[in-house]
């Protein structure tokens, strides 16, 4: 079984020196969440949901326990630990790399506890007394990765007519306001991660112009993760349910590629690895 040191690392290695983007599962423990809510409610059949994907090709698994759809009700810090850290436990048990998607501070210091390879947090850690958990952190070798996202509002009302005076430069500028209140703590600056959130607090425009010029949030400096699996846009788009946005999801995610994206984040792990693999061998290729 590997240490979560081990899996640290070697996620580092694959996101710094890998040549094609690293691909994260992802594992829903809630009953209502948009695309998969309701599928792995039961242990046994999460953890063999997060085998098969790693089987597939994933480098991580995101576990979830409240759903952040537009509209979603909030979870209980009790629900949402009972729903998570079981899982998170057996997960590393079996020496798989997981990262927890959360807002919570509760929740995110029980994962510091039980020990994880990344946070990710759609609000940008924001949540009061988030910033305090980044005081006391270990040594380097097993800090968590954490990943910040963009979202404008909050998941219950984020689409009620979102505006930017500057899409891209309003979202950059968030991302350079929240690293350097992280940079400010023990974190170190190598973990973070930058997320642009599409779907939260954006209009379709917005997300096709983001996807577009995806390229623009590597100007920081950080990796970036592109979340574009089974989104309604490609819904409102296409006319299709989240099951039927397959073909859309693997376009978004080579977009995103070869827009310089260093992790996709998706439902569909082994299509998803496929894709990366075709890009990959034209990339490389003599």
């Amino acid at each position: 079984m590997k240490t979560l040191q081990a899996l640290i690392a070697e996620f580092q290695d694959k996101l710094l020196n890998r040549s094609q983007p690293l691909v994260m599962g992802i594992l829903n423990t809630t009953p209502d969440s948009f695309s998969d809510g309701g599928s792995h409610t039961e242990l046994d059949i999460a953890v063999a949901a997060a085998q098969r994907m790693m089987e597939e090709g994933a480098d991580i698994i995101d576990i979830g326990g409240e759903s952040t759809r537009p509209g979603a009700p909030e979870v209980s810090v009790e629900d949402e630990l009972n729903r998570v850290i079981p899982l998170v436990k057996k997960c590393k048990e079996l020496g798989l790399p997981v990262s927890v998607d959360t807002m919570k501070t509760q929740v995110m210091a029980a994962c510091l506890d039980v020990g994880v390879v990344m946070l990710n947090d759609v609000n940008g850690f924001r949540a009061e007394g988030t910033m305090e958990l980044f005081e006391y952190l270990p040594e380097v070798e097993l800090q968590p990765y954490v990943c910040i996202m963009h979202m404008q509002g909050v998941p219950r009302t984020m689409q009620h007519k979102p505006e930017y005076k500057n899409l891209f430069e309003d979202i950059n500028q968030f991302f350079k306001e929240r690293v350097e209140l992280l940079e400010g703590t023990a974190l170190e600056a190598s973990r973070i991660v930058l997320d642009p959130g599409f779907g939260f607090g954006k209009t379709d425009e917005h997300n096709w112009s983001m996807l577009r010029e995806f390229n623009r949030f590597n100007e920081l400096g950080y990796p970036v993760l592109s979340g574009l699996s089974r989104k309604s846009m490609f819904g409102r788009l296409l006319n299709k349910e989240p099951m039927d946005r397959i073909p859309a999801s693997l376009a978004g995610a080579l977009i995103s590629a070869q827009n310089g994206a260093r992790i996709i984040r998706v439902h569909d792990v082994a299509a998803t690895v496929d894709v990366l693999k075709v890009l990959d061998a034209v990339k490389t290729a003599p």
